[in-house]
């Protein structure tokens, strides 16, 4: 069900459990500034997700409330993880869905990384 990104962060959420140690998860990378693991639910031969550790509901909420420090480290952290799973040279796709409308689902950042096959246009309808 997608949520409202305009309210406050929920710190019950699935993302936040993952963070907690309270719920497992397949990790890909960790640093003091981000965790990235499998997706559940995979929509291509490979889909992680990368989350910021802090406390942010989405993309408009992380870049107003982040230190430089903690937006450098996540930015840096998605490449890294793009990087180590050899995305870059057959090429990779960022997605990060935002409120109602993007049908984001959990009032966590994360950003989507696909890639492992063409993934082809993005086609908007």
């Amino acid at each position: 069900m997608p949520i409202d990104a305009t309210l406050p962060y929920d710190d019950q959420n699935i993302f936040a459990k993952i963070l907690r140690g309270e719920i497992p998860c397949k990790k890909v990378f960790e640093d003091d500034w981000a965790l990235a693991f499998h997706d559940i639910n995979p929509q291509a031969p490979t889909h992680v997700l990368v989350i910021p550790k802090g406390a942010y509901v989405c993309w408009d909420d992380f870049s107003a409330k982040a230190s430089d420090a903690e937006i450098a480290g996540f930015v840096r952290a998605v490449g890294q993880v793009a990087r180590a799973l050899g995305l870059v040279e057959p090429g990779y796709r960022l997605l990060a869905n935002i409120g109602m409308d993007s049908h984001q689902e959990v009032p966590h950042l994360h950003v989507h990384i696909f890639g492992g096959k063409p993934l082809g246009p993005m086609l908007m309808r």
